[in-house]
């Protein structure tokens, strides 16, 4: 039996992992970057085989790890984490630096940046584990990092489906929905009724926890030729954030 519940207990950083390779920067938020040795000084990352960034750091052989502050602005996550490099360049809004090896260091919004020289890639089925030998290191900033239960909890975020962490968000409301249930079925049809006569409003307002798009049902959509009146509930499941790309799941109702 597997409680993924449990794996949200695990910890983690939050990161900008870069490289760049025949002129082209590219970049992805990840969670899974760590120490692996003290002498040399190596860290690795795992970069799932789907991401833009993947290939081009099996080709350059180097990459950068920026660690993140404790509170940013999330639209730096949702450029990084949920947006590709084959669609956007998402150095232009985000101050950065070119390293020692010649390849983007962020540092808006970090506490630390990393390059690494790339030593060793293990395949690991849907992902690869690279790992770099650390050329050089430097304190940004006395800002907290940012850690994963952070992100989580006070963001109410989720893993994006390319992360080594990801989770279905139906196995996980399984599970808590189990664990809410109320023991007295009669007060819960009670709270059902009273909730069904209150409920006599228009359709509500849903918001993407990534950027803080709003999507309001009265305007709908123009550019994406959906109509005034359209209720989020209705949307098509293959609905984006028209702002970062987020998939309906990041989307709470206001």
């Amino acid at each position: 039996m597997i409680d993924y519940s449990s794996f949200t207990k695990l910890s983690y950083g939050l990161y900008i992992i870069t490289t760049e390779y025949d002129g082209e920067k590219v970049g992805y938020a990840g969670n899974t970057g760590f120490q692996v040795t003290a002498e040399p000084e190596t860290i690795a990352v795992s970069c799932n085989k789907d991401n833009y960034t993947s290939e081009f750091i099996h080709k350059s052989k180097k990459f950068s790890l920026s660690v993140l502050q404790k509170d940013l602005d999330v639209t730096m996550v949702g450029d990084f984490g949920f947006k590709s490099g084959r669609d956007t360049d998402k150095f232009k809004h985000y101050d950065y630096k070119m390293g020692e090896l010649e390849i983007p260091i962020v540092t808006e919004n970090c506490v630390a940046a990393f390059e690494c020289k790339v030593v060793n890639e293990v395949d690991c089925g849907t992902h690869i584990l690279f790992i770099g030998e650390v050329v050089s290191a430097e304190k940004l900033s006395d800002e907290e990092p940012l850690t994963y239960a952070y992100y989580h909890e006070h963001y109410k975020m989720r893993s994006p489906k390319n992360a080594p962490t990801y989770i279905p968000p139906e196995k996980l409301e399984e599970e808590n929905s189990k664990e809410s249930a109320p023991e007295n079925k009669e007060e819960k049809s009670e709270e059902n009724v009273e909730g069904s006569e209150q409920d006599t409003e228009g359709p509500s307002d849903y918001v993407c926890i990534i950027c803080g798009y709003t999507y309001d049902p009265e305007i709908g959509e123009p550019s994406m030729d959906i109509p005034p009146g359209a209720p989020f509930e209705d949307l098509p499941e293959d609905f984006t954030c028209p702002i970062c790309g987020a998939s309906k799941e990041y989307f709470k109702e206001v």
